[in-house]
């Protein structure tokens, strides 16, 4: 089987310093083979500057899986990372794109098994010309999928929000009956294909306080939500709802459904983040093909300590095998 692929991410990050600790201790954590796509120099640097007695191997992919046991493989990438730890610069743009297109490339021509990809710093990234809000979009956009889904995994509790990184006041009016139909089609066509239940059960949550109250608490949950839960069941897709959202993961009510949809970002990220903080990973769903990432940021106060906490992408590396069948 091909490896997976990790992203270089944000070289001024924690994701090279978490990358270079699992491969250390990847007999350990019994971690599949991966390659890093990242110019040897920079990694070679961070690895003495973290103490880590890591040797790397300049290979090409159809290389990696062999040079795994008694080295990190890496993958060149045509531009070069320069930044120091904390010290995103004028490289980070350039070297974190170049890192994701060549994992896409390699995933779709078939020589990777699947990606995963470290934290980026949205901010560094659009200082660079980068003219997407994340990852998720870019992927999209270079897999050529009209609709991405993200959903944060974890093994307590899985969940999807229907509008993602916009301010509050604007998800009422972006909220369609459709937008919810969409995402929840993914969702259950994706936990067929790579989770392998047969018939996925999606909760799904309500919009307002107490998923409005009949009306009384706005109208949403009747005119919007309601409909496209009852399209998806008439689709055969099990879904339920509207749930009110503050008595829709405790222990109890998690054992009615595999996945929840939250009508906005905070609704359902902040339920996983507490549940699973060090062990979420984020999925997308709606691509050709497997990425997972850790679910957390760049975290530029911790690179280069050595103390960055390596279990999200740990996590991600796992699942990004296990989805793929590898």
């Amino acid at each position: 089987m091909p490896p997976l692929v990790l992203t270089l991410g944000e070289p001024a990050g924690i994701g090279p310093d978490l990358t270079l600790r699992l491969w250390a201790e990847r007999k350990a954590r019994k971690l599949p083979p991966f390659a890093l796509l990242a110019s040897a120099a920079f990694v070679v640097a961070r690895a003495k500057a973290l103490k880590l007695d890591v040797p790397v191997a300049e290979c090409s992919i159809e290389e990696a899986a062999g040079k795994f046991d008694s080295a990190l493989p890496l993958v060149a990438i045509a531009a070069k990372a320069t930044a120091a730890p904390g010290k995103p610069d004028a490289s980070s743009a350039a070297a974190a794109r170049a890192s994701i297109d060549l994992a896409v490339k390699l995933v779709q021509e078939g020589k990777a098994a699947a990606v995963v990809t470290n934290p980026i710093a949205k901010h560094v990234m659009q200082s660079g010309g980068f003219s997407f809000p994340g990852h998720t979009e870019y992927l999209a956009h270079l897999s050529r999928s009209p609709r991405p889904v993200m959903l944060i995994w974890s093994e307590e509790l899985a969940v999807i929000p229907i509008t993602i990184h916009m301010p509050l006041r604007d998800v009422p009016n972006a909220l369609t009956t459709e937008l919810i139909v969409e995402s929840a089609r993914i969702a259950a066509r994706d936990y067929r294909a790579r989770f392998g239940i047969a018939n996925p059960r999606l909760a799904v949550c309500g919009l307002n306080p107490h998923a409005g109250e009949e009306g009384t608490i706005g109208r949403e949950d009747i005119e919007i939500v309601a409909p496209a839960i009852r399209t998806l069941r008439n689709e055969g897709i099990e879904a339920s709802g509207p749930h009110p959202a503050d008595s829709l993961f405790h222990e109890h009510a998690r054992k009615y459904y595999d996945v929840a949809l939250g009508m906005y970002h905070d609704q359902v990220l902040a339920p996983v983040k507490a549940l699973a903080f060090d062990r979420a990973v984020n999925v997308t769903l709606g691509l050709p093909f497997v990425r997972t990432s850790p679910d957390h940021g760049t975290a530029f106060d911790l690179a280069g300590s050595g103390t960055a906490n390596p279990s999200s992408l740990e996590a991600a590396i796992k699942l990004a095998a296990k989805l793929s069948g590898k």
